[in-house]
């Protein structure tokens, strides 16, 4: 079951990275853009994330600051707080991870760590502040952590040229692991939002099945269908209930979005 309620705070950080990585376009996002994400167990309310760009620096170079948070809230606060704290630091050209840091609490699990990434070398140096220590692991070429492959793919993605049944392989490093997460296209579809409706982009990304979910394809992520390609819904099928996240309010968005008419 604890693993389980983790996924309430987490799921959005690692389900919505990933859409398809062909062609190059217009930016997809800006600096101001926010969002916010309601995600329910079942029909209980079970926690709050949010994303938002802001423009910085780091070490001199120009980045886009991206925070993501998560909370837990209602009974599930009162038994399992969960409080997530998430950063990436990346390139506003080449959208390429700088540094990424995770600090969170779960119920007690806690974790605070920092990576750096180094692409000239294929190199991250991760920093367990909890233990006090710093080691290096080797990357693979263009490796994304779990936030900047949101927004790496965003801006890479040719929502256009998508057809059913294409699958696509992303490159990521997360919890000393590198690997290459598996998602497959299955179609368009218009779905119900709280903003009227909107016409998606539909993924399935593949998850291991087992003790948390009912089997490979448990997760479905829709993506607008519009140059945002924002995450509007996340259903995930577990071996006991459900959990859907819903987008709940935005802000900050460069293009309009692809509202059905």
């Amino acid at each position: 079951m604890k693993r389980i309620i983790l996924l309430l705070a987490t799921i959005l950080f690692t389900t919505t990275a990933f859409v398809s990585d062909r062609g190059t376009q217009e930016t997809a996002f800006k600096e101001g853009e926010y969002f916010k994400f309601r995600i329910h167990y079942g029909i209980f309310n079970a926690s709050y994330a949010s994303l938002q760009i802001k423009n910085e620096q780091l070490n001199g170079k120009p980045v886009y600051h991206i925070v993501g948070e998560g909370k837990s809230t209602g009974l599930l606060d009162l038994f399992f707080g969960v409080e997530d704290y998430y950063e990436t630091y990346i390139d506003r050209n080449t959208v390429k991870p700088y540094r990424f840091i995770r600090k969170i609490n779960e119920g007690g699990y806690t974790k605070d760590l920092q990576i750096d990434f180094n692409h000239d070398n294929n190199t991250a140096i991760v920093t367990d502040n909890e233990a006090k220590r710093s080691y290096a692991q080797k990357i693979e070429p263009n490796t994304q952590d779990m936030m900047s492959a949101f927004y790496y793919l965003r801006n890479t993605v040719d929502h256009t040229a998508l057809k059913d049944g294409d699958e696509f392989l992303v490159p990521m490093h997360f919890d000393d692991e590198n690997f290459k997460f598996k998602l497959k296209f299955i179609g368009r579809e218009t779905i119900r939002t709280d903003f009227g409706k909107i016409n998606s982009l539909k993924f399935i990304p593949y998850v291991q099945s087992g003790r948390v979910f009912k089997a490979k394809e448990s997760l479905t992520v829709y993506i607008s269908d519009d140059y945002n390609k924002i995450p509007l819904k996340i259903k995930a099928k577990l071996r006991v209930g459900s959990i859907t996240a819903d987008l709940q309010s935005y802000n900050g968005l460069k293009h309009d979005i692809n509202f059905k008419k």
